[in-house]
Order: C-alpha cells, then structure tokens, then sequence
C-alpha cells in the first residue's frame, strides 16, 4: 500500500513528534555519512532538539576544525547588519513603552497611598489603570496555563513511557516463563542414591 503524503506542518502529538524526530534525525546522519563517502566530501551538521539536546556530526576531523574553517572561508562574506536607522526606531519604541508603564506603575502606587500623594485619581485614570491591570492578568494567566499544559504534556509523556517500558517487561517476563517450561527435564527418580522412608518402614529404591 503506496503511504500517504505527509503534511508539512508541526506534529502536535508530542509521542508521534518525538518518534518522528528521531527516525528522520536518524535518516538525514546517514545520509549525510553516504554523502561524504560516495563524494569525499567533508560535512558538518548541527542538530538541536525541541528541548534543546544537541546532536552533531562531523564526517571528517572534528567539528571544531569544520567550525574554524568555515569561520575562515566567510571571514569576508558576513551578511550585511540591519539598518541602524531601522535599529533606532525599534530602541526609541520600545523606550516609549517602557516609560508609559512606569507612568502607570508610578500612578498606581500612588493610588494605593505608596508614594507619599494624596492618593486622588480622576475617573479617566481609574479607567486606565482598570485597562493596564487586566492586560497584566491577562498576561499572567496566559504564562500561568503554558507552564501548566508543559507539566502536563510531560507527565503525559513520562506515563506513557512507563506503560511500553511495563509492558515490554511483562512480554519479556511471560516469553521467559514459557521458555523455562518448555525447556523443563522430567525429574529421574531410578538413579536416586538416597532411601525412602514411608511409615516408619524404609525402601531402598535404588540398587
């Protein structure tokens, strides 16, 4: 059965990611290795996993002598930096929103009688205020479910691990069981060297 195309997009089942992460991190070394055989070429290749476990290969010398050389052959051929122009307007943007939410930190804790006023605010800046601290919840809540989904998703994870790890011991374990009765020798009583005793009277049962 010919298989069916596989979609370009990210694997959201975090068992069927991993699975398929290593059958192609697998795939693309040997391919790599075969490259460098059949064409005596020299192949560096970095690969970082989703939790940021490194695999690397170096097809000849080190990876360090790759690193420096490929350092040395693009010595003169940096990309080019961004505008700085563009780097300005990104600074004084984000300098601008800084400054605002001290403003509103600075308003807030003088609201709360933190900053030595007298803690008055007009009905416009409570409706900011209102606004900015539910922006803030907000943002929290959302950072406060990603580390929940994260810890469940890994514990998930883990059980699901330990399940195939039980019953792939369980297989074993039974597959033994069945080997060891199988293979099990009737017990040879007529070469036995030592006397039977049955109510006090003795029978020699070996000559």
């Amino acid at each position: 059965m010919a298989r069916g195309k596989v979609q370009m997009k990210r694997i959201e089942n975090p068992v069927h990611r991993q699975v398929t992460f290593c059958k192609r991190r697998a795939g693309l070394l040997k391919k790599a290795k075969e490259l460098s055989v059949l064409c005596d070429a020299e192949i560096g290749l970095f690969i970082f996993s989703a939790h940021g476990k490194l695999y690397e290969l170096a097809t000849k010398g080190t990876m360090q002598g790759l690193i420096e050389r490929y350092m040395k052959h693009t010595n003169g051929n940096q990309p080019p930096d961004p505008p700085i122009h563009h780097q300005t307007l990104e600074v004084k943007e984000e300098i601008i929103r800084l400054k605002q939410e001290i403003e509103v930190l600075k308003g807030l804790r003088n609201a709360l009688g933190g900053g030595g006023g007298e803690g008055i605010m007009t009905l416009d800046e409570l409706d900011i205020f209102e606004k900015q601290l539910e922006i803030w919840i907000c943002q929290v809540r959302s950072t406060k479910m990603k580390f929940m989904c994260e810890e469940i998703e890994a514990l998930r994870n883990q059980e699901f691990i330990l399940t195939a790890a039980n019953k792939y011991l369980h297989d074993k374990m039974e597959a033994e069981n069945i080997s060891n009765t199988t293979n099990m020798e009737p017990v040879n009583i007529t070469n036995c060297q030592y006397p039977l005793t049955i109510q006090d009277e003795l029978f020699q049962l070996c000559t």
